[in-house]
């Protein structure tokens, strides 16, 4: 199991910590942020492939900013 420690821009969260292993995750931690949402959004992502979390993620958009937490979680994800 390979770790990955990342730390968005723009948004509320202030660190991803990210578990992952044979491109499925196992888990995701997230320091900072809308801790209800991105709990629940980090248990629905386990087990589940990269590419597809990638895929579902990028490019949500938070208010009017250009980014948010899922879609940091898609950049993340892409650094692997």
């Amino acid at each position: 199991m390979e770790t990955l420690v990342y730390n968005p821009q723009g948004v509320c969260s202030k660190q991803f910590v990210i578990e992952h292993e044979d491109g499925k995750i196992v888990s995701i931690k997230v320091l900072g942020g809308c801790s209800g949402n991105l709990q629940g959004i980090s248990k629905l992502l386990v087990g589940m492939p990269i590419k597809e979390v990638i895929n579902r993620l990028e490019g949500i958009r938070c208010g009017m900013r250009s980014t948010s937490c899922p879609d940091q979680i898609s950049k993340a994800l892409k650094t692997i």
